[in-house]
């Protein structure tokens, strides 16, 4: 990638051709702006990985031209990086609204570094001013509290990221209404390059309103006689608000569970969003004492999540809460993709433990927060960029949105349906693809290190998809001879006692790789011996079964 000296660079470092992972750059000079630091949640194939973050190489190497990473809004595919990002560079400042502050903290102090991490609050009046770069922001509607879009002021012109957003004009729990003069005050100004969400860019109307939402979630929960479960985002403070009055107005009593969801409602309670009267949380001893009809229980584990309260609960592993007949679950919201299998799967267990179970758009439980085919084309009627990038989102959402910016006014020729890494550049003469950073996924699994590495999720696979076969033989290299074996141990290839001919034909053909190798050379060597095993006998088990399971070969050694 070479940017030159009159050109803004923007490029994405994750969040291109997929949900999740949003994290954009403005560079122009010596002097970078990060939008976003968002993680992905794993595909089904991605055995054992708990999410996926994006590739900080670029910018670790580039560390000394950052000024600021900007934060649109609290969701994890926005905000659940960060910690990763600040413990390879520590000095970064991170500026979010609140709701998502009090977020980000939690994060950092899980990572044990909240102490050496710079942390600021913004606002939609808050503007931040760099050498070259300017920062504002302007007011947006989502599902969460306190979104902001971002606009990048640039000597050319403003780069202006959307963040995910919808136009709601009847928005819940006082939250203001979008900010359409500020958007098209920037338009006026002139913007650059707009940067905005696709997720919904295949949905061809305007979202409907959370208020509407929050009335039908209301008269279901008013209607319903036994126990309610309530399951969505601990950070969707707009269905948590709902499900809290429906529960104060039928006087039942309510009882939180799973960690996210009581920081959630706390940082709630603490910056005034939720008004909680005393009394009505209660503990599970408590709420274990009271009839059906009066209790409802808030919980985590909408996604389908193994470790979550809701899928405990649903398995019967849960310590204070057992599922009972007539019990009803309301999934008030959709699963996120990579997640359709687990949340099928928890709903079928919930169902089978004679839960009820209210999901899905269908029963008007959950609306989404991503703007329709119209929102989005009335975000670019208002910023009238010069240039139209669509973000957030799969390639085809961004094709689609592509499509829908230029019936808005924006030519053919001025979108850029980017991916990953890829860098376009901006000058007063036009605008070109300016190569590309290596980007990869990284992967994160249970332990909570990054970077596990595609060659361990490859052998996940394998070993899922194929098994094991070990072979085991004491050798003695100098007088190269074969003491003991080698015998063949399989798990999850064949099953031995059925297929004893193969196991010993597998055992022939190791010894005969075995002495072949050992004669090749006065000093054998251990590591080619091994890679000779299993390459010859992955093959020689193709051959026969079609199959190429993980071979491991131990060798023990006798002097």
């Amino acid at each position: 990638m070479k940017i030159k000296q009159n050109e803004v660079a923007v490029f994405a470092i994750g969040g291109l051709h997929e949900i999740g992972r949003n994290m954009y750059c403005v560079q122009y000079q010596d002097e970078i702006v990060i939008m976003d630091c968002g993680i992905k949640f794993p595909e089904d194939d991605l055995l054992g990985i708990n999410y996926v973050i994006s590739d900080y190489s670029y910018l670790v190497k580039n560390r000394e031209k950052i000024k600021a990473l900007v934060v649109s809004h609290g969701h994890e595919d926005h905000i659940g990086g960060i910690p990763f990002l600040l413990e390879k560079i520590p000095e970064i400042p991170v500026y979010a609204t609140p709701f998502a502050l009090a977020l980000i903290k939690s994060k950092c102090e899980e990572h044990g570094i909240l102490d050496r991490t710079e942390l600021h609050e913004e606002h939609e009046d808050t503007v931040l001013t760099f050498d070259k770069l300017k920062v504002t922001f302007f007011r947006t509607t989502h599902s969460i509290p306190d979104t902001l879009g971002i606009a990048v002021h640039t000597p050319l012109g403003a780069v202006v990221f959307t963040g995910d957003f919808k136009f709601d004009l009847t928005p819940v729990m006082n939250q203001p209404a979008p900010n359409f003069q500020r958007m098209a005050q920037l338009g006026e100004e002139g913007v650059l390059a707009l940067l905005s969400d696709s997720t919904n860019a295949e949905v061809p109307q305007f979202t409907k309103s959370e208020r509407f939402v929050a009335g039908s979630l209301h008269n279901i929960i008013t209607g319903i006689e036994g126990r309610i479960i309530f399951a969505t985002f601990a950070s969707n403070l707009y269905r948590v608000s709902t499900a809290i009055q429906a529960a104060i107005d039928t006087g039942r009593k309510v009882a939180i569970f799973g960690r996210s969801m009581e920081n959630g409602i706390q940082n709630g309670i603490d910056l005034g969003y939720l008004d909680v009267p005393e009394g009505l949380i209660v503990d599970a001893e408590t709420i274990n004492s009271l009839p059906p009809e009066k209790v409802m229980l808030l919980c985590t584990g909408s996604q389908g999540e193994p470790l979550a309260a809701l899928s405990r609960i649903a398995n019967g592993t849960h310590r204070q809460i057992k599922l009972k007949p007539h019990d009803t679950v309301i999934f008030s919201s959709n699963p996120i993709p990579g997640n359709t299998l687990s949340v099928n799967q928890l709903i079928n267990k919930l169902m089978e433990g004679g839960a009820n179970v209210v999901h899905g758009r269908v029963n008007n439980v959950h609306t989404s927060g991503h703007g329709g085919q119209e929102e989005l084309k009335l975000m670019v009627e208002l910023a009238k960029p010069k240039y139209m990038i669509p973000v957030h989102g799969e390639y085809r959402m961004q094709v689609v949105h592509a499509h829908l910016a230029q019936q808005a006014g924006v030519p053919a020729e001025n979108t850029f349906v980017l991916k990953n890494g890829e860098v376009v550049c901006f000058s007063p003469e036009g605008a070109r693809i300016a190569g590309d950073i290596h980007v990869k996924d990284v992967f994160v699994d249970t332990s909570g290190a990054d970077d596990v590495g595609n060659i361990v999720v490859r052998d996940r696979q394998i070993l899922s998809e194929e098994g094991l076969v070990v072979a085991v033989a004491t050798v003695d290299y100098k007088h190269k001879r074969v003491l003991a074996g080698p015998d063949i141990l399989s798990r999850g290839f064949v099953y031995m006692r059925e297929s004893q001919d193969l196991i010993n034909a597998a055992q022939k053909h190791v010894y005969h790789v075995l002495k072949t190798e050992m004669a090749k050379s006065d000093k054998p060597k251990d590591s080619e011996i091994r890679k000779a095993i299993i390459e010859n006998l992955q093959d020689f088990l193709y051959s026969r079964t079609e199959r190429r399971p993980m071979i491991l070969p131990m060798l023990v050694e006798k002097k």
